[in-house]
């Protein structure tokens, strides 16, 4: 049987011993090997998980501001004006006659404006 003649290459260089030696390279060699993982990871850290950090703490920061009478949306969707807080929670005076009892988290953010 006749072996075509690019596979026939292949197999004479690596019958003469021109295959790489193993572990070749040195420290070089794996910085170059892992270049695209450190890279792919440091997209990933910029594109997503720093902006996700500062949102967090963004939110952290605005729980901790919340004051008696502002205007704010829980993350339900319903808004109300903070009648009275706590540590934890936050009553929120939603209608004339409405107050709901709700955990601090559950606030989404304050509102400016005519937004409400």
């Amino acid at each position: 049987m006749m072996v075509p003649a690019p596979m026939f290459a292949v197999a004479t260089a690596f019958a003469q011993g021109a295959a790489p030696a193993a572990g070749a390279g040195g420290p070089t060699s794996f910085l170059v090997q892992f270049m695209p993982f450190i890279l792919i990871f440091v997209i990933i850290y910029f594109l997503i998980m720093r902006p996700q950090q500062k949102k967090q703490k963004q939110l952290q920061e605005m729980l901790r501001s919340l004051e008696k009478g502002d205007r704010v949306v829980l993350q339900a969707g319903i808004y109300g004006t903070i009648a009275a807080l706590d540590e934890k929670t936050v009553t929120l005076q939603v209608d004339e006659r409405v107050r709901l009892k709700v955990q601090r988290w559950a606030v989404a953010e304050k509102v400016t404006g005519d937004a409400a």
